[in-house]
């Protein structure tokens, strides 16, 4: 495949293009779905696709397409693209060449998984939602497995053969007492194999819980609360509300944007340290190289409370004159790399977790992620649950809990931060520019918050 790939880059030398890339992909996937007892879906399926990327005078063309036939076409229409609309300076950052050929490693691979040992499986936690008590209404099952094996080469002598397992389960359980329904939702993703989907059980069983418990929970009364935040919220908060403002090319075309995230401003206590880390092993977000074939790295974004770096790709980098980060990804050959993150999080901070509730006379304990939204620095966020805090103490259950604010105004209001970080994979995965659900992890130990506005009854 190597030479097949080198061969279709040099028969374009000619056409003097600044840059040229090919991605070929074939993969493997299975998706089931169960609606309570019932099966919705199964299936399985095969493809193979490819793209080329070309730059020419500072703009790309790009061409995707099925099949791997006539690569030296796909090459050259990929360049003429971009020859009909550059017209300026080709900029990316330098980075060495790079030879690697990278196998998985995991357990029980799950292609060698039959169709009905899967779908077996998935029924069993179906059953488990749906029997676990009369108030459930309806339970839903969604498995996805994807197994790819991609090919890249670059005109700069870049040649990465590597593997991508995948494997995502999806629980939601409704829970109806009258006109009372409540939803809970759990989910879990996986680069191990399929040892990851034979043991959740105990998620199917505390998905059920969460709806029936939900009934039993108070409305919140809006106000300014002190905040705890748990491990999955927190790092939702952090990867949603701050995250996506470290990724360079929604800031380098943005003045505004840009003097908010100026690197050398302080955020937040010298506790606060925020990181972005594709090189750690194992994760959903990770991956030796980016799609660009950019080593990963960890990055911090937030260093001791200052803002201390972004994510990049090659272009963004050499725009922004900042160091190559690893961040290019595409979610699969139909698009192009942009800017994305790996494995998103908030170091832990030094003090036992439950110490945090110490001095909170009435304060929120919000858990879970249910759903929000974000408009540059503003974020509005839903927990799935929670309960209030009263003197120091868990006490009530409490539900419809939203919270909402300035993302720098709750960064210097972090006045807690837990040493029991966890790191999560959810099966949701990360949207933008119309690839999702990428793969990512996100994570947080607890951490608690000033002054935040919860919205609920009043």
């Amino acid at each position: 495949m190597r030479n097949r790939l080198t061969e279709a880059l040099n028969s374009q030398k000619s056409q003097k293009a600044d840059y040229i890339e090919i991605r070929l992909e074939n993969y493997e996937s299975t998706h089931i779905r169960f609606q309570g007892k019932d099966m919705e879906k199964i299936s399985s399926s095969q493809e193979m696709g490819g793209n080329v990327r070309a730059l020419v005078k500072g703009k790309w063309g790009f061409v995707t397409f099925n099949g791997w036939d006539d690569l030296k076409n796909k090459t050259k229409q990929a360049i003429e693209i971009a020859t009909l609309i550059g017209n300026q300076t080709s900029h990316l950052t330098e980075t060495e060449p790079a030879v690697e050929y990278l196998q998985a490693e995991c357990g029980r691979d799950f292609r060698k998984i039959s169709l009905k040992e899967k779908a077996a499986m998935m029924k069993q936690y179906s059953n488990i939602m749906i029997n676990y008590n009369s108030k459930i209404q309806s339970s839903t099952v969604n498995y996805a497995d994807r197994y790819t094996t991609v090919y890249f080469a670059n005109s700069e002598g870049t040649y990465i053969q590597h593997e991508r397992p995948y494997l995502s389960v999806h629980f939601t359980a409704i829970a109806r007492n009258g006109d009372d329904v409540q939803i809970a939702q759990e989910s879990t993703g996986s680069i191990k194999g399929y040892d990851s989907a034979e043991q959740l059980s105990p998620i199917a069983q505390k998905t059920a819980q969460r709806a029936v418990n939900l009934l039993k929970a108070s409305s919140v009364q809006g106000g300014e609360y002190t905040v705890i935040l748990d491990p999955i919220l927190a790092g939702v908060f952090i990867h949603e509300a701050f995250g996506h403002l470290s990724e360079a090319d929604f800031l380098y075309e943005d003045p505004r944007m840009q003097s908010l995230m100026k690197l050398g401003k302080r955020v937040g206590t010298s506790e606060l340290n925020v990181v972005d880390d594709g090189s750690l092993p194992g994760l959903l977000g990770s991956s030796k190289y980016d799609d660009e074939g950019v080593l990963t790295r960890k990055n911090y974004l937030i260093k001791e409370g200052i803002l201390s770096g972004r994510l990049h790709s090659r272009e963004t980098s050499a725009r922004m004159e900042e160091e190559l980060t690893g961040n290019a990804r595409a979610i699969s050959y139909h698009f192009k790399p942009i800017v994305r993150m790996t494995n998103t999080y908030i170091e832990q901070g030094k003090t036992p977790y439950r110490d945090l509730f110490n001095d909170i006379k009435k304060g929120i304990y919000a858990r879970q992620f249910y759903g929000g939204n974000t408009t540059f620095e503003m974020y509005t966020f839903s927990a799935g649950e929670g309960y209030m805090i009263e003197n120091g103490r868990i006490t009530e259950p409490i539900r419809d809990i939203t919270l909402t604010g300035n993302l720098f105004d709750t960064l210097h209001n972090i006045d807690g931060i837990g040493n029991d970080l966890k790191i999560i994979e959810s099966g949701g995965g990360c949207g933008k520019g119309g690839q999702q659900p990428l793969p990512v992890t996100f994570g947080s130990p607890h951490i608690r918050i000033q002054k935040v506005i919860v919205g609920g009854s009043r």
